[in-house]
């Protein structure tokens, strides 16, 4: 038996399996287009033939897979539910609370555990071990996976129950979404008025409107160079969509997310739901708040 599994071996699901095996671990892998998985095989790592034979492999199996519809194929499988049984399930990626309260309940019926661990963080990070890991389960859960959580990140606390680290893990991509959208227009603005998009940094930057994430996405908005992605397009539309049907469902308007959808959208039309989301900026040229979707 390995010491752990891990389905979902795409962006941010490979490096965080390369990292618990460079920590020691025994870990075993599926992905459900095998092919991709090709790169960790020759790694060392073990591939299951199978998502059951998998989750049978370790007794606890990390989810780092693309969403809820994903995960709902993975446990509609009958071997799947019997192979649950004495295990522990923890949801790294980004879905909604209900999905994860809904498959917890599920996990729960066939004798299995659930427990949600959205992480803050990409690729450098998952490579370094400097993840931030937002828990929704117990605090006995936590304990018991802390041996394995410290592996991957170094903040590493508890939200509150299932549902909850989900819901803080929408609120801050959807903060990703916002910032990245707000700098992009400013930028596009100046350079539209012809004012050097460095006089803008070197006034933005000592300011108190400043956050790191301008930085990053800076020479990408003003290259139009957005291939290599830790986080594309695609993904961060998935999550605002899926921040516009919880506030909803929270009692709230999220018209800045539906503002941002809007520039996205526009941007994916364009070809670029591959490319890193900092691509959103080729979206400002015609979306506008009152042509979003309602969420």
């Amino acid at each position: 038996m390995s010491d752990v599994s891990l389905l979902g071996t795409g962006l941010l699901g490979a490096p965080i399996a390369l990292r618990l095996a460079s920590t020691g671990l025994e870990v075993t892998i599926w992905n459900r287009t095998s092919s991709k998985a090709e790169a960790l095989r020759e790694a060392g790592l073990e591939a299951a033939p199978t998502a059951a034979d998998a989750f049978l492999a370790s007794p606890v199996t990390i989810l780092m897979l693309a969403d809820g519809p994903a995960i709902r194929e993975v446990l509609s499988s009958p071997t799947v539910l019997t192979a649950l049984a004495d295990r522990m399930v923890v949801q790294m990626g980004t879905i909604g609370p209900d999905e994860s309260r809904t498959f917890a309940a599920e996990v729960i019926a066939a004798g299995g555990e659930w427990v949600e661990a959205p992480v803050l963080g990409s690729i450098p990070q998952a490579d370094s071990g400097t993840l931030q890991i937002m828990v929704g389960g117990t605090a006995d859960q936590l304990e018991r996976l802390g041996p394995l959580f410290s592996r991957l990140g170094t903040d590493v606390r508890l939200v509150g129950e299932v549902g909850q680290a989900a819901a803080l893990k929408l609120a801050l991509n959807q903060l990703i979404g916002s910032l990245t959208a707000a700098f992009a227009t400013s930028l596009a603005y100046v350079r539209a008025e012809g004012v050097d998009p460095e006089m803008f940094m070197e006034v933005l930057r000592p300011s108190a409107l400043y956050a790191p994430t301008f930085e990053k996405k800076l020479g990408r908005m003003l290259d139009g160079e957005y291939a290599n992605p830790t986080f594309p397009l695609r993904l961060l539309r998935k999550d605002l969509e899926l921040f516009g049907r919880a506030a909803r469902a929270a009692g709230l308007e999220p018209r800045t997310a539906q503002a941002v959808l809007a520039i996205v959208d526009t941007a994916v039309e364009k070809g670029l739901a591959e490319g890193d989301y900092s691509a959103l900026a080729e979206g400002l040229i015609r979306a506008l708040p009152e042509s979003a979707p309602r969420l």
